[in-house]
C-alpha cells in the first residue's frame, strides 16, 4: 500500500512540473504583441518585438510546447485578418535570428511538428 501512495506523490509531482512549464496562449499573445506593427508593415521588426520572439522560442522546450505556440500564433495570425502580411509573419524568426522548428504560416500543420 506505501508504493502505491509513493507512486500517486510521484505522479501528482510529474504532472505538476509539467504543467507549471507548458506555454499558454497568453504568453504567446504576450510575446508577439511587439511584432504586430512589423507584421502588418514590414520593415525591421522592434527590438521588443525580437526579445519576445526570443523568450517565446527559449520557454517552448517541448513538442507540445511547440505545438501549442503553432496553434497559438494561427489563431492570433486569423484574428489580425486581412492586415497581416504572411511574408512579413513567415519572415520573424530569421529577421530576429530565431531558429523555430516550424514555418510561422496559416497552412503549417501545427500537428506534424517534431522537436
Amino acid at each position: 500500500m506505501a508504493s502505491v501512495k509513493v507512486a500517486c506523490v510521484v505522479a501528482v509531482l510529474c504532472m505538476v512540473v509539467v504543467s507549471a512549464h507548458a506555454i499558454t496562449c497568453n504568453q504567446v499573445s504576450s510575446a508577439v504583441a511587439p511584432c504586430l506593427p512589423y507584421l502588418r508593415s514590414g520593415g525591421k521588426p522592434s527590438g521588443l518585438c525580437c526579445q519576445g520572439v526570443a523568450k517565446l522560442n527559449s520557454q517552448a522546450k517541448t513538442t507540445a510546447d511547440h505545438r501549442t505556440a503553432c496553434n497559438c500564433l494561427k489563431t492570433l495570425a486569423k484574428g489580425v485578418g486581412s492586415s497581416l502580411n504572411p511574408n512579413n509573419a513567415a519572415s520573424l524568426p530569421a529577421k530576429c535570428n530565431v531558429n523555430i522548428p516550424y514555418k510561422i504560416s496559416l497552412s503549417t500543420n501545427c500537428n506534424s511538428i517534431q522537436f
